[in-house]
């Protein structure tokens, strides 16, 4: 493509929802004589979503092409160079280039940059041990993974799958594997299920598992993958005991993918991602963006930077970044870290800090756990919930929510996370103004029943 004089040409490392979403903002606001955009993604799938890989997988979604968003003919259509099965291996950020390889042919190329967004995104966590690499075991990060676990399943005559980590993946995967007839076994270095939980919390979520006949094996690290003849796996080893597989799942989470921009000298933070401004703009260069899993972004609550791998994350990182790249103006000023999740019809959910979170922070707070129910208990189909709330000492900032129950307890949840956002106090919220009638709630909502509960702890300390 010939550059008019007055155009600027923007890269992309990248083509899921951060990268993606801000070559589309800046498409919006430049037009293709004044903006050349050109990005790289080395898989065969652009704007997909990961989250719902576990469904796919479990059947509750049919076919694969309804997890993407926008196909990469899609993007070309709005003047985007979309290079597929293409990897960058080097930022040359002295030079203002990056250089990049085709998957397939092994040819490498340089192109020049005036702006570069890094969205690299993130990577599972594969433990280092003997057979990690063995036909039959799988991550599921990407659509490339989630095809690979399906082909595994569909050849694969035995029905014993192990997970490895009971984190959301984990169990998401779980509960896949469940609906698709396979006896299950999760196998967790953790005392409970869920570790972004509090355990009393993860102990509710570890009993719902059992009940719906998957074996928990927590405070337990796999070992070693162990293989038969054929070279699959055919058992994961624990220190105690052996649990045959015919398909084993890595659930233990991801870290930044982030080894391309350290070694171009960027910088990162004590979790490994990336570090940017409120424009997401990476610290000390003017001219690269980063965004998605790969970025650490600030808590509101703790103040304190964390890693949080969400597509509702990347999406809003994309939009800032394309503002900004665009000649607009956007921020993103950071998260509460609310999160919500299902296995089989128990419902996750939190937002805030745990306990270990704010003894971290430095502060001091009080804990209440409340049981009520998701409707007026007289109403048909009314549910257990359990609420547990953390609020400030003596301030009585609300510092945390946690929900675990049936149908009517996740979502709720955001509740709890626009009081965070707002500073509020959990005695402010008592006073909150919620939907109610009998269908959908009893009088005093969960949460704000643990809120009036906390309000008068705070009162008494």
């Amino acid at each position: 493509m010939n550059m008019s004089a007055a155009s600027e040409r923007l890269v992309v490392i990248g083509g899921d929802a951060a990268g993606m979403s801000a070559a589309s903002q800046a498409r919006r606001l430049k037009g293709p004589g004044e903006l050349e955009i050109v990005a790289f993604e080395r898989g065969h799938f652009t704007s997909y979503s990961a989250c719902g890989i576990p469904y796919w997988v479990g059947g509750d979604v049919e076919e694969r092409d309804q997890l993407i968003a926008r196909t990469p003919e899609e993007h070309r259509a709005r003047d985007i160079d979309l290079r597929m099965r293409t990897e960058v291996t080097e930022i040359d950020v002295a030079g203002q280039r990056v250089r990049a390889r085709d998957v397939d042919s092994g040819a490498e190329s340089w192109t020049s940059y005036d702006k570069l967004v890094i969205a690299t995104g993130a990577r599972p966590i594969r433990p280092e041990m003997p057979g990690a690499d063995a036909p039959g075991v799988h991550g599921v990060q990407t659509l490339d993974d989630g095809q690979a676990l399906l082909d595994t399943l569909t050849r694969t005559r035995g029905r014993n799958a192990v997970v490895v980590g009971a984190g959301y993946i984990g169990v998401e995967m779980a509960e896949a594997l469940i609906n698709r007839g396979y006896e299950v076994t999760v196998v967790n270095r953790g005392s409970e299920p869920m570790s972004t939980l509090d355990a009393d919390m993860g102990r509710l979520v570890h009993e719902a598992m059992e009940g719906m006949g998957i074996t928990m094996v927590n405070d337990a690290e796999v070992t070693k993958v162990l293989t038969g003849e054929d070279g699959r796996v055919r058992a994961v080893a624990t220190e105690d005991a052996e649990y045959p597989a015919d398909v084993v799942v890595l659930g233990i989470g991801v870290r930044p993918e982030t080894s391309l921009a350290k070694a171009a000298g960027l910088p990162v933070g004590q979790h490994d991602g990336l570090l940017t401004d409120l424009a997401m703009r990476v610290r000390g260069h003017e001219n690269i963006w980063a965004g998605g899993d790969c970025v650490e972004v600030l808590d509101l609550v703790s103040g304190q930077e964390r890693h949080i791998a969400l597509g509702t994350h990347a999406n809003k990182h994309g939009q800032v970044i394309g503002a900004n790249v665009g000649g607009g103006y956007a921020t993103f000023p950071g998260v509460v870290g609310t999160a919500v999740s299902k296995v089989c019809d128990l419902e996750i959910a939190r937002t805030g800090l745990r306990e270990k979170d704010a003894r971290r922070a430095g502060l001091q707070f009080e804990t209440v756990t409340v049981e009520s129910t998701s409707r007026a208990g007289y109403y048909p189909g009314a549910s257990l919930m359990t609420v547990k709330m953390l609020a400030e000492r003596r301030t009585g900032r609300l510092l945390g929510v946690q929900i675990v129950g049936r149908e009517g307890a996740g979502k709720r949840v955001d509740v709890a996370a626009v009081a965070l956002t707002a500073g509020m106090t959990v005695e402010r919220m008592t006073a909150l103004d919620l939907g109610y009638a009998p269908p959908f709630s009893p009088v005093w909502d969960p949460v704000l029943v643990a809120a009036r509960k906390a309000a008068l702890k705070v009162r008494a300390a």
